[in-house]
């Protein structure tokens, strides 16, 4: 029989991850590595700075036109994303 102080470890790590608030952080690493896997090589090959604020995902690309065209598929990209991620941890994302 457990007592009141004895967590499981998935217990403890999620009570971790929300008292120093670093679930943010987390998302952003995971977005980072599955970046190709999401959106292919050719988007990834130019991208090249990304970061997650308040839910939103800020990309930074170098080709003016693939952001043009991105930004016409923001909701099929929040979607694969956010099923990346097993959660709705972004809601926006904007690209620069």
């Amino acid at each position: 029989m457990k007592s009141s102080n004895e967590y499981t470890l998935k217990q403890a790590i999620e009570a971790l991850i929300e008292q120093y608030k670093i679930q943010e952080k987390l998302s952003e690493t995971v977005v980072i590595n599955d970046w190709e896997k999401i959106v292919g090589k050719m988007i990834a090959k130019h991208t090249k700075n990304m970061h997650i604020k308040k839910r939103i995902l800020f990309v930074e690309l170098d080709n003016a036109a693939l952001r043009n065209e991105l930004s016409y598929a923001k909701t099929k990209l929040i979607a694969a994303i956010n099923k990346s991620l097993n959660a709705e941890a972004i809601d926006e994302i904007v690209f620069t």
